[in-house]
């Protein structure tokens, strides 16, 4: 017996059988009703994506902050490279060239010494005496957290013999 659908089908347990125009107009009503559906993000997707954005400025703060220090840390070693410099410059102007220990009040909130010895190489040329040849070492440090930094220069001189 025919029905509205179609016709019946006896291998289908008797149930009607859909003819093909029927299929194609269940197909594009549903196809319909299924990208009204899809015109949004689902609640999921959203928050997938606002887990992703948050993780990804998280990634970049954390590089942001340690660029940050780092710059502070660079800067803080070119101060006392800067001061290092001056103070081994100072030496035989401001400081004597003569063996000792030589320190005074921060400059620039770095601590600084200047260490002055004499230096004797084998196979020197100056071993007659006539030249003495000193070792002058430059440290400037500063405190940084728990810990202390420093930077230590060294450089030879020329001097007067030692007597």
């Amino acid at each position: 017996m025919p029905t509205e659908m179609g016709r019946l089908d006896p291998a289908n347990g008797g149930r009607a059988h859909p003819n093909l125009a029927d299929i194609r107009m269940r197909r594009g009503a549903r196809s319909g009703a299924g990208a009204r559906r899809q015109a949004g993000f689902s609640l999921l997707e959203v928050l997938v994506a606002f887990a992703i954005l948050a993780i990804s400025l998280g990634v970049l703060l954390q590089i942001f902050s340690r660029a940050m220090s780092t710059s502070v840390v660079t800067a803080n070693y070119a101060r006392a490279v800067a001061l290092a410099e001056a103070k081994l410059a100072a030496v035989g102007a401001e400081v004597p060239l003569e063996a000792g220990v030589w320190s005074g009040a921060p400059e620039d909130d770095l601590d600084w010494i200047i260490a002055i010895e004499p230096y004797q190489p084998t196979g020197w040329p100056g071993d007659d005496g006539a030249l003495a040849l000193w070792q002058v070492t430059a440290v400037a440090s500063w405190p940084d957290g728990n810990a202390t930094r420093r930077v230590r220069l060294r450089s030879l001189r020329l001097g007067e013999p030692l007597l």
